[in-house]
């Protein structure tokens, strides 16, 4: 998100002044450092490049006179439209100075303007983003989870302390320092990062949907935002999704601000009290009551590591599969009949999952996918009960699961409970708006899901076993197979 550009103006004035150099006549400033520097090239050989970031890309770089591997964050200045937009890089170096000897923020090593670009060299960090090891893990064990939020909520100690609060935590925004399982996490991209004193609220509204609080949509909010936004982290550590999401950024905000936190779901019944305790603390709507860095750091969860045990979390994935594949097939082509009627704003969250498994991006999922996916959250299945999950997902049999059939086979129960959805997928069956559904209509439906090959009247002896399988009455006349839409239920 870019930052409002009606914010409060009196709060700004409150803010410490960054130093810039006498504006021109056009009144933005000549330059974002006060002070001429020399060439960054004159002193690092600039390589390939690492990332792109909303302003700026960063490039591996190595320094002449030690040889040694660093990043370069380069700003091109036509992105700087006015003064605040070079106040607001300058801020970002000071910032990088002030919290440079805390162990988990990226060290700066130096700043470099020229006529086209502001450069920023940093620590390089190779082992990549906190992210990327989310999306390569699923979900992490409650030990694994404490450790890294331990960390993160240290670094957002160390900020408070010193004055600073970050405005923009996210997974993407913590490094690794080097490829290794261990190694140190580190905190980059102060970008959106402002000084602050006891009492002073901001009221622009920065951040990243899924994280920001509710405190900042409603542009009145202090340092406590940043509790919210690693709360928001350790929950998807612990079970591999946001708290509040949706297609639309209007649609997670208002689940912000709304919405409830899910307990219920997969993983969480196996997931401790503790570690549940202190994501309510931390993601409290209410920043007064809302714990702050420090009480994070003191809670038992985080401090005693016998109340997070070092077990991974059952795949929410996982257990939806294995749900989905104890049904029936007509149930499995209800399930994929409503999870075409749904609105992108309830499936944003199996969306990401199945991008997480879909690694070539191809649209659809194939065994090795599922099996490597399946083995990044924890399972240990064998290669046939994986087969056997595949086929099960697989409605039309077309050896992958596409993305209709994952969202099918993955959806909460919660979905399938609603009454608009049930009638939604009654209807799809009843092609004639008769009310009842006919062996000729289930026939059709079966060769829309390709399914030419099912026994109609195996498939609903199979559904009316002990008349607990679901949908369908039978009716031995030859020519009908009738449900009303009332029998048509979970």
């Amino acid at each position: 998100m870019q930052p409002d550009p009606s914010g409060n103006a009196n709060a700004k004035a409150k803010l410490p002044q960054p130093v810039t150099a006498p504006a021109p006549s056009s009144g933005r400033p000549a330059s974002v450092l006060p002070y001429k520097t020399a060439n960054v090239r004159d002193h690092y050989r600039i390589g390939k490049k690492l990332g792109q970031g909303q302003f700026g890309t960063t490039y591996q770089c190595v320094g002449k006179a030690d040889g040694a591997e660093y990043a370069c964050k380069s700003i091109p200045k036509r992105k700087l439209l006015c003064r605040e937009d070079y106040e607001d890089v300058y801020r970002e170096i000071q910032i990088m100075h002030h919290l440079s000897e805390h162990p988990n923020v990226v060290r700066i090593r130096g700043a470099y303007e020229d006529a086209l670009f502001v450069h920023i060299v940093m620590e390089l960090c190779a082992g990549g983003e906190l992210f990327d090891r989310i999306v390569a893990k699923g979900h992490y064990s409650e030990r694994e989870a404490a450790k890294l939020i331990k960390t993160i909520v240290g670094v957002v100690e160390g900020c408070h302390s010193l004055g600073v609060m970050h405005r923009d935590l996210k997974p993407e925004n913590f490094l690794f320092a080097s490829t290794s399982e261990d190694a140190p996490l580190k905190a980059t991209d102060f970008g959106l990062s402002m000084f602050y004193k006891p009492g002073d609220k901001f009221s622009d509204v920065v951040g990243s949907p899924y994280y920001v609080a509710p405190e900042v949509l409603q542009k009145c909010y202090g340092p406590e935002a940043d509790v919210w936004s690693a709360g928001v982290i350790l929950y998807i550590l612990l079970c591999g999704v946001p708290p509040f999401w949706a297609e639309t950024e209007a649609g997670i905000f208002r689940q912000i601000l709304r919405g409830k936190l899910d307990f219920e779901s997969e993983p969480w019944p196996s997931i401790s009290d503790s570690a549940k305790d202190l994501v309510c603390n931390m993601l409290t709507r209410d920043p007064k009551k809302r714990f702050s860095a420090h009480e994070v750091l003191c809670h038992p969860w985080i401090v005693d590591d016998a109340v997070a045990p070092d077990r991974p979390i059952d795949s929410a994935v996982l257990s939806r599969l294995k749900h989905f594949s104890a049904m029936n097939k007509l149930k499995k082509m209800a399930l994929r009949v409503i999870a075409e009627s749904l609105s992108e704003e309830e499936i944003g969250g199996l969306k990401e999952l199945f991008k997480m498994i879909d690694t070539d991006n191809s649209g659809t999922i194939t065994f090795d996918e599922l099996k490597d996916g399946l083995e990044r959250v924890g399972s240990e299945l064998t290669e046939n009960e994986i087969q056997a999950l595949m086929e099960a997902a697989d409605i039309d049999n077309s050896g992958t699961i596409d993305y209709g059939e994952f969202i099918a086979a993955t959806l909460h129960m919660n979905k399938l409970e609603r009454e608009e959805n049930l009638v939604s997928a009654f209807s799809f069956f009843d092609k004639d708006g008769s009310g009842f559904i006919t062996i000729d209509e289930l026939s059709q439906a079966c060769r829309e899901f390709g399914l030419d090959d099912v026994h109609l009247e195996d498939m609903i002896k199979d559904i009316d076993q002990n008349n607990v399988s679901l949908f369908f009455i039978f009716d031995p006349s030859p020519s009908t197979c009738f449900s009303s839409i009332h029998e048509f239920e979970f």
